[in-house]
């Protein structure tokens, strides 16, 4: 008697690169810590771009609380390290434009919208979020580390990360058996030469990676344009919506479609995913499945 086992492999790739969404969501998380015992309505999006520099908060605001927006966006944009002209973006000479309204006034406080949501969890990681994506994260999380610690001042604010790992199925569980390929991308000033950006960059970087995870055989591709010296607003046009992969897991499971940034809980593309990812997460760490993605379908009055 012959027994046949199958086995197959996967590579997956995930990257991780944003900005803009944290002014939104410092802006919403204001709202809702200063208002209290009111009704609370914010739905709000956000553009960032040089030429004029200025960064739009545009939206619906329903509130009791009082915000200083102009604070809000320029004390988001000096923490994310934009604090000279030298780095493409000064938060202190940016213009800041604001046309915020009352959101359209609803009796019932129920789903005010509808729409299409995913959970996803997996037990590759303590987090049940898939490895590719954790890595990436943690990557581009020690850059800003370093940077903001003075341990490497050359690194500038715009960072980009993207790790493939191999895996392998088995029976519909993703068993991750090594890291094939890191890429790392750090804006970084004119003092510094490549040599040393990309050693710095294996030294101090790559290390957030589990040693049982890399091999011989692992692929670095450390600052591969070879020159980043201009990034964030002043690279690239930032706007809403736009790394919605980013946000949930990075390819793996599925998506809505529908943004989180700057929504309140009355938006069911925010809501709802989180409450999917509730119950994933809470199948997988029950041990009632190893891999689970959970759709929820949500509509008005229903």
């Amino acid at each position: 008697m012959f027994c046949v086992i199958e086995v197959f492999l996967y590579f997956f790739t995930f990257s991780s690169d944003f900005c803009v969404p944290q002014i939104k969501c410092l802006h919403l998380h204001l709202h809702h810590s200063l208002n209290i015992n009111s009704l609370l309505c914010v739905i709000a999006e956000c553009v960032a771009k040089t030429g004029m520099i200025m960064i739009l908060l545009v939206g619906e605001v329903t509130s009791k609380a009082t915000v200083d927006l102009q604070a809000v966006v320029r004390n988001t944009i000096r923490d994310i390290g934009y604090d000279d002209s030298s780095k493409g973006f000064d938060y202190k000479t940016c213009n800041v434009l604001l046309t915020l309204e009352p959101q359209i006034d609803e009796e019932d406080i129920d789903a005010g919208d509808q729409g299409l949501m995913f959970g996803y969890a997996t037990d590759e990681t303590e987090e049940c979020m898939p490895l590719t994506l954790l890595l990436a994260h943690k990557l581009n999380y020690r850059t800003r580390e370093l940077s903001q610690s003075g341990e490497c001042p050359w690194i500038l604010p715009d960072a980009k990360s993207q790790v493939t790992v191999e895996y392998r199925d088995n029976h519909g569980a993703m068993e991750p058996l090594r890291v094939h390929t890191v890429v790392i991308s750090v804006q970084h000033s004119e003092d510094i030469v490549l040599e040393d950006i990309r050693l710095q960059l294996m030294e101090k970087v790559v290390k957030v990676v589990p040693p049982q995870y890399l091999d011989q055989g692992t692929i670095y591709h450390l600052l591969p344009s070879e020159k980043f010296l201009w990034g964030g607003p002043r690279g690239d046009a930032g706007l809403t919506g736009r790394k919605i992969i980013v946000d949930t897991y990075g390819g793996w499971g599925g998506h809505g479609g529908g943004a989180f940034s700057g929504k309140d809980y009355s938006k069911v593309d925010r809501s709802g995913a989180y409450a999917a990812r509730w119950v994933a997460k809470s199948l997988v760490k029950a041990g009632l499945c190893r891999r689970v993605l959970v759709q929820v379908r949500l509509n008005i009055e229903i």
